[in-house]
């Protein structure tokens, strides 16, 4: 092992940064080089990268994003764009590749890893915290935080107004961050894409509310529950109370990495170079149990990661 690639496919996630930092210094503390592929797998189809070195890397802990973009790139997902990237990796003699990313930067590695005799290893970076084989992605505790922040502050104004507010989050087709922040922010109502709830049983949760003297409500519902702002219209006819949608949008993926999600991009990358440096290959970094621990890459592709529902039930206790 002589040459290691790195790369940021998909979206971004605070703590990327950090990620690429630790692979970097750790690489270059084993006598490695390191080199950062540009807009994800577009680097590897254009040959497009940059070297990277324990000073160019300096000051990019604490930035969101990733020093090396990234970009979708559907030329990667045909056999001739993978290819490609496998040339690519072939001429420049990369003898391992870091990937950096969520669930479809999985997949693009591990059909990658077919076409490549590059040892391939991943580390899960992602808001959505759905990846199989880690309790915790990159950038999860960050968005979660960043959310809780915005419901916190919307609160103030439900109360003010006594208001009911839905407020979407990012999660088109998981839960993970709907879940987690509606709990930690005290919603009375979590929506999320796993578990199908009809309008009429949201109307009796806020009606039985009411009753009870709760004038304000907060509804924290995943964008991939359906149409919020439809829902908000109902909510109003069926209840005759004034009901908003405030949707965070793009907020919950930029920001400065929180301390967690510092502290697993640099025990993740770290853990990265280690496994990079035994010539394993195919695998991907997670945290299990509190441990720093590995799963198969095609395993980890291929098993959806459960969402733990019966939170939403203590959920409705703690929001009574």
């Amino acid at each position: 092992m002589k040459k290691i690639g790195v790369v940021t496919s998909g979206g971004d996630a605070p703590g990327m940064n950090a990620a690429i930092r630790a692979i970097t210094r750790v690489a270059h503390s084993k006598g490695l080089k390191v080199i950062g592929f540009e807009r994800g797998w577009e680097g590897l189809i254009t040959n497009t990268f940059k070297p990277l070195t324990p000073r160019s890397v300096g000051g990019i802990l604490e930035l969101g994003g990733t020093i090396l973009y990234t970009i979708r790139s559907p030329r990667f997902k045909t056999e001739k764009g993978i290819k490609e990237a496998a040339e690519t990796l072939a001429s420049n003699k990369v003898d391992g590749l870091v990937v950096i990313g969520g669930d479809g930067s999985l997949r693009g590695a591990c059909g990658l890893s077919r076409k490549t005799d590059t040892s391939i290893v991943g580390i899960p970076a992602s808001i959505d915290n759905d990846i199989f084989g880690t309790d915790e992605t990159i950038g999860f505790d960050t968005a979660v935080n960043t959310a809780v922040t915005e419901i916190d502050k919307i609160r103030d104004t439900a109360i003010s107004h006594e208001r009911i507010f839905i407020i979407e989050v990012m999660g088109r087709q998981r839960g993970f961050l709907a879940l987690t922040a509606g709990i930690t922010a005290g919603a009375e109502v979590i929506l999320v894409p796993e578990l199908k709830i009809k309008h009429e049983e949201i109307f009796q949760i806020l009606e039985r509310n009411e009753a009870k003297g709760k004038k304000s409500s907060i509804i924290v519902a995943a964008e991939g529950v359906g149409d919020n702002r439809e829902l908000a219209d109902e909510i109003r006819d069926h209840t005759g109370s004034e009901a908003r949608l405030s949707v965070l949008g793009y907020a919950q993926r930029g920001g400065s990495p929180t301390a967690r999600s510092r502290l697993l991009a640099c025990l993740f990358g770290d853990k990265a170079v280690e496994l990079l440096s035994e010539k394993q290959s195919g695998v991907v970094v997670g945290l299990q149990q509190g441990k720093i621990a590995t799963i198969g890459l095609e395993e980890s592709c291929t098993t959806r990661k459960a969402l733990n529902l019966s939170l939403l039930q203590l959920a409705n206790v703690l929001a009574t």
